[in-house]
């Protein structure tokens, strides 16, 4: 009998090989070798400098809303509830996202697919963040497209 944790690791498995076969296979414009390595070259110091810059913005976050939690008990309990709820789940969907791609950052820069793997688990997150936020569209499309991009470089992770 599968436990549920392997049932969610092949669940998973299964999703990165529809996602390789439509946006590596089957997509009808595949990026050029040179491009390709100036992304993987890049990557891991992109993401380095994005997880530095965006420290102040989370540290903000997290200050706007410990300022804004004692406010919405004015609008009553239904609303405070909701709103303290979703600012959790939202801070640690962020959290978590946060974490996986700065673990992911040594191992982008030896390209290993241990770390493709978590900067891909890190994508699937925001995806699923931006919709569960509200931002159907948003949510969508910028997965689909940072997607696109990871699975074009995958093979360049061993």
């Amino acid at each position: 009998m599968a436990t549920k944790s392997t049932d969610f690791k092949s669940a998973l498995g299964q999703l990165e090989d529809v996602l390789d076969t439509y946006l590596v296979d089957k997509a009808p414009f595949t990026l050029p070798s040179n491009v390709k390595e100036t992304i993987v070259n890049f990557a891991p110091w992109i993401s380095l400098v994005v997880l530095v810059l965006a420290i102040p913005g989370i540290l903000l976050a997290l200050g706007m809303g410990a300022l804004v939690a004692p406010i919405t008990g004015f609008m009553g309990p239904a609303y405070a509830i909701s709103y303290s709820f979703g600012y959790t789940i939202s801070m640690i969907i962020l959290a978590v996202s946060v974490i996986l791609e700065a673990i992911a950052i040594p191992g982008l820069f030896k390209r290993e697919k241990k770390a493709w793997s978590l900067i891909y688990y890190a994508a699937l997150i925001n995806g699923i963040s931006g919709i569960i936020g509200g931002n159907l569209i948003g949510g969508l499309l910028g997965a689909l497209i940072g997607l696109y991009f990871l699975f074009q470089i995958k093979s360049y992770y061993k």
